[in-house]
């Protein structure tokens, strides 16, 4: 049997090597804490049973500028598939999207963090359009009061693969709110919609056992079925203080019972390996 059968739908990296690598939005090295290479990844990855992982661009540290990872997949294509990013304020995002299929980019990373007010102006539509053609997923870093747009922009584009990171950020100041519950649940209507079941040291009681989520992954359960959720660690930010990246993957893994094990399958890795790995 297989060590490592898991897959981490979403982990970040960075390196010290700032010459090769640069670092954007005036970041320096010691802003590089803790130091998290693909090498410490897989360390503490391997140590849980995940063998492979999904890497998503760190806006802050790299600007658009994804090379560390692209080099990291290239390196070890069995391992690892990248989701990137595009400007969509640029000229022909789309064709930017299809040219990184090549380099084990199989998703793009969207948020209004980066341009505020135009995160879904310029170029996003062709993003979307873009992304049913190749099966690159749309990977939105969302908070609750921006599902309304992402369900309008699935309504506009329904052959659009689209993933929600870390339950739409549903529960990170401590309280489940039934309207952002509903509202988050209310995406799985969208045929090509998933969810990622993450981020366990930012919600609800941000501790471990992290038993306290086990209502809303419920709910979200009975709303997406286990073929649509998937889990993930938000490394290395799940790694400090009482939280560890065992604890994360233990909670699916381990602790919650309604689950059989063709649902920990699929939670735990075929449904990343159907949305990422699929090149």
């Amino acid at each position: 049997m297989d060590k490592h059968p898991w897959i981490d739908a979403h982990s970040h990296v960075w390196t010290h090597e700032v010459d090769k690598y640069p670092l954007a939005n005036g970041y320096t090295v010691k802003d590089l804490q803790p130091p998290f290479t693909e090498k410490e990844l897989l360390e503490v990855a391997n140590a849980s049973g995940v063998g492979r992982v999904v890497l998503i661009h760190h806006h802050p540290f790299y600007g658009w500028d994804s090379s560390y990872m692209l080099d990291v997949a290239a390196r070890m294509p069995e391992t690892f598939r990248v989701v990137g990013t595009v400007d969509n304020l640029t000229e022909n995002p789309g064709e930017q999207m299809r040219s990184l299929l090549k380099q084990h980019v199989t998703g793009f990373r969207i948020t209004s963090g980066i341009h505020k007010k135009k995160w879904l102006a310029g170029g996003m539509d062709e993003m979307w359009r873009m992304a049913a053609e190749t099966r690159q997923s749309i990977c939105c870093l969302i908070n609750p009061d921006e599902i309304e747009q992402i369900d309008a922009m699935c309504v506009k584009h329904p052959e659009t693969p689209v993933v929600i990171d870390h339950f739409a950020r549903v529960g990170v100041d401590g309280q489940f709110r039934d309207a952002d519950v509903q509202a988050l649940c209310g995406l799985a209507r969208h045929k090509h919609m998933v969810l990622k079941i993450s981020a366990y040291y930012a919600l609800g009681k941000k501790k471990p056992p992290y038993t306290d989520l086990v209502p809303r992954i419920r709910q979200a359960f009975d709303a997406y079925g286990p073929e649509r959720l998937m889990w993930a660690s938000d490394s290395p930010y799940q790694l400090g203080g009482d939280n560890t990246y065992e604890d994360s993957i233990a909670l699916v893994r381990d602790r919650i019972d309604f689950l059989s094990d063709s649902d920990r399958e699929w939670l735990l890795r075929k449904t990343a390996e159907r949305v990422f790995f699929y090149v």
